[in-house]
């Protein structure tokens, strides 16, 4: 890589990734005595738990995902490169990526792969083009238009049966991110839209939540899955348990029940919060590196994080595969920082240390004022359970702005009913009559 460091001595950190994993190894390294290059294709770190607030117009995207640059700028021995990493060169230590078109190589002493993880549609990559996915800033925004776009589109139907498909809305996946999402949509429909529609109720809006084992929050225990269910239950949400997706299309989704039934819920958004896949990267890197990878994708790494046989590469969050770890966020950061913290020992001549991850806890949001929240052995609903996600979620934001922009957004959809996020532009509803007409 030409200009940034080339004549500089020290050791050479490149990090592949700004989620939560790339910038807790950033984090770790600010006083090393090391240089840093981070590369990400995206310009900006995405604080992916509460993508379902953007997507509900809560939250600007804005106040999730703070730019990189941005978020560095303190971090003088740290250079930043928006490019896509195409091949890992193991035995030279290179990394070649296309940096806007043009090829581009860097040389690394170690290397930290921190390549997140993308949705899993479980075999059936058909249902991509009608389902949206809660990976991404552009699934949220995607999303978001087509919810609110959805209501607009009901306004002027003059078709009864197709109004109501268009107020339908079904979420496939009863984890947190599902739970969040189902919760919020009967939220903006029963408060933030009330008045708001001559033609329309959208306290009629039908929120379908289809999970397909037998309890919601699975990971939290019995009790939180019951206090789950009761709430959304009594909100409105139609929860179908032992269900499987067996079809979905633009105009609905069909699934089958534990005892062989088919039901068809004509729906125009559908929301896929079901399930997790490793990105590409991570099949790349085993390849190059004879390592090898689970079902999912994953990347088996040793104990300390980095790659067998190659100890000068770590591979963190939902691309490792260690210990049964789960792909969330705390696994992320935390193995994120243990890999930079290994690098540094090594500078110092000290060996590696096996990682220990700290369970700090599972949360999911149900409605304004309740959540459930699972830290340790305290299995906590309620008033109670949303107060430890508030706590959480605002210390774990990047920088007092955001932080302080949540807050206020918060207390105006909390406390209030108002939702800030709702513009629509030309394109704002996928497979509408309106889009094609202007395609």
């Amino acid at each position: 890589m030409s200009g940034f460091g080339e004549t500089d001595p020290r050791h050479h950190v490149v990090i592949i990734g700004c989620g939560f994993g790339g910038l807790f190894a950033s984090r770790a390294l600010k006083r090393a005595p090391v240089r840093v290059t981070l590369i990400d294709r995206k310009n900006h770190h995405l604080f992916q738990p509460l993508l379902y607030q953007v997507a509900t117009g809560i939250l600007s995207e804005g106040q999730i995902a703070p730019a990189i640059r941005d978020v560095l700028r303190n971090y003088p021995s740290f250079q930043v490169v928006l490019a896509e990493v195409e091949h890992i060169d193991v035995e030279a230590r290179e990394v070649h990526a296309d940096e806007f078109g043009r090829p581009l190589t860097i040389g690394y002493d170690s290397l930290i792969v921190a390549g997140g993880a993308t949705t899993s549609y479980f075999g059936h990559d058909e249902f991509r083009a009608a389902a949206c996915g809660m990976k991404s800033l552009d699934d949220a925004l995607a999303l978001r238009g087509q919810i609110f776009g959805a209501f607009e589109l009901a306004e002027a139907e003059i078709d009864e049966q197709e109004r109501r498909r268009l107020m339908t809305f079904v979420v496939v996946g009863g984890g947190p991110t599902g739970v969040e999402m189902a919760g919020q949509l009967k939220e903006l429909s029963r408060r933030a839209l009330r008045h708001n529609y001559r033609r329309i109720n959208p306290h009629e809006t039908r929120v379908v939540l289809v999970e397909g084992i037998d309890r919601l929050v699975s990971t939290m225990g019995p009790r939180l899955s019951r206090l789950t269910a009761r709430d959304l239950t009594r909100m409105g949400v139609e929860i179908h348990l032992g269900a499987m997706v067996t079809h979905l299309d633009d105009r609905g989704v069909e699934i089958t029940t534990k005892d062989g039934g088919t039901q068809l819920i004509p729906a125009a958004t559908k929301v896929w919060a079901a399930g997790t896949r490793a990105s590409g990267l991570g099949a790349h890197l085993a390849e190059a590196a004879g390592a090898e990878t689970d079902k999912v994708g994953r990347v088996l790494v040793r104990p300390d994080c980095s790659v067998p046989g190659h100890p000068e590469i770590f591979v963190v969050g939902d691309l490792m595969a260690l210990d049964d770890l789960p792909g969330v966020a705390e696994v992320a950061m935390q193995s994120g920082a243990h890999a930079a913290h290994t690098i540094v020992r090594r500078l110092e001549g000290k060996p590696s240390r096996p990682f220990r991850y700290r369970d700090l806890g599972t949360l999911a949001v149900i409605s304004r004022f309740r959540a459930v929240a699972k830290i340790g052995p305290l299995r906590v609903g309620g008033f109670m359970g949303w107060l430890l996600w508030l706590v959480v979620h605002v210390t774990f934001l990047t920088g007092f702005k955001n932080r302080f922009g949540a807050l206020t957004r918060w207390a105006v959809s909390f406390i209030g009913r108002g939702r800030y996020e709702r513009a629509l532009t030309g394109r704002w509803v996928a497979g509408s009559k309106r889009t094609k007409k202007s395609a």
